[in-house]
């Protein structure tokens, strides 16, 4: 519209658009304006309107499908309909208003399925966990790029409190999914929490199945995170085994794009055992292969004193994908997470401050002092202590 009028003196110097009056009295009243180039201008208008509306009609009907009928659309001129609205465009624009909030009937307009920036943070942000890291990324990037997966992808993350697990399934939901952990598409499930009581088992299967299937017909990719999984009841674990294995679907639904997270304790005992051992013959935490921690990890799952895993049918029938081990976290582990809080808080730090942080925690064994028993879990609260 602007290209068209030009700048403001060409309507009589007055730089305000005309009132009807003026309109019908034409070029009388538009000084050096002619007549012909008046109507030419009236003409360009009236071509600007009508092609706009064609216009945000076409792109209302590729982005919402809502509102469309067949007639509409296939009057719409191929001349000026497919060379401005390319795909690439509605794509842009579909991106831009998804952003806004929901807006597609399975929910789950707003996956982002970003593997760059979580490898990105991963190799910023977890600190001392070099195998948790690369299980993760290759597991969670070879799952999402298969066109057509074999079954739901089911990662089990194991290791002492504080060693990164929640840490890591926040992060994995966050570059997943736009709202994160707060998305439609991602239910999070504590043990004791949700499920406190066996007595009500059978109460706690039902509703844990009917939120699983909501889901996953709501979303074509879920997330599952059981927290605290060392305490789920066996008969849980066994409630939604069908949802894991290898089916192509049950009824109407296809499970095999949901991604379950379990997270336990179980096996931080052996996981620090080996840890120490490499540590005692002199040798590098980053020489531990997965293939040393997974077997022993197995071994001890496998126990039925241990754990409600070795009842179910998880371990017998092979439906977990990916033992993840989590190390534990030595003293410059821990003076990172302290340097990560500062940062996170906005706040300048020293290394005198660093090292404060780090000696308030206990480490373990008794003789070396060697793992943080706590991990970071509780170093952003304890740097307010440092504070003026």
């Amino acid at each position: 519209l602007l290209l068209l009028l030009g700048d403001s003196e060409g309507l009589g110097g007055r730089g305000s658009f005309l009132s009807p009056r003026e309109e019908e009295q034409g070029p009388a009243g538009l000084g050096p304006w002619g007549r012909a180039r008046y109507e030419t201008v009236k003409k360009h208008l009236g071509a600007v309107t009508a092609l706009s509306s064609q216009y945000w009609q076409y792109l209302a009907c590729k982005v919402w499908k809502e509102g469309c009928e067949e007639e509409e659309e296939s009057s719409l001129s191929p001349g000026w309909s497919v060379p401005l609205v390319g795909q690439d465009y509605l794509e842009i624009l579909s991106a831009w208003y998804c952003s806004f909030g929901k807006c597609c009937q399975t929910g789950d307009c707003r996956i982002v399925n970003n593997i760059t920036g979580l490898e990105a943070d991963l190799n910023g942000q977890l600190h001392g966990q070099h195998l948790a890291k690369e299980v993760i990324i290759r597991a969670v990037r070879g799952f999402l790029q298969s066109p057509q997966p074999e079954k739901a992808l089911v990662l089990s993350f194991h290791g002492w409190s504080g060693t990164g697990k929640n840490f890591v399934a926040r992060m994995v939901a966050s570059h997943l999914y736009r709202d994160g952990l707060k998305s439609e598409c991602v239910k999070v499930f504590i043990s004791l929490l949700h499920f406190p009581h066996h007595k009500y088992l059978d109460s706690y299967k039902a509703q844990l199945k009917k939120q699983i299937s909501e889901t996953v017909q709501l979303c074509k990719q879920s997330l599952f995170i059981f927290d605290e999984a060392e305490k789920l009841h066996f008969g849980l674990l066994d409630a939604i085994k069908p949802f894991m294995d290898r089916y192509g679907s049950k009824g109407e639904v296809d499970y095999r794009r949901s991604i379950f997270i379990f997270l336990s304790n179980l096996g931080g005992n052996t996981i620090n055992e080996v840890a120490l051992d490499f540590w005692r013959a002199g040798r590098a935490r980053e020489d531990i292969s997965m293939e040393l921690l997974e077997q022993r990890l197995q071994l001890e799952l496998q126990k039925p004193e241990e754990s409600n895993y070795a009842s179910s049918h998880l371990l017998k029938e092979n439906l977990i994908d990916f033992f993840v081990p989590f190390l534990p976290l030595e003293y410059h582990h821990v003076k990172l997470c302290a340097r990560d809080a500062f940062l996170a808080r906005g706040l300048p730090y020293t290394e005198a401050a660093l090292d404060d942080v780090a000696r308030m925690m206990v480490f373990v064994p008794k003789e070396e002092k060697l793992f943080s028993a706590q991990g970071c879990k509780s170093v952003p609260q304890r740097i307010s202590y440092f504070l003026p």
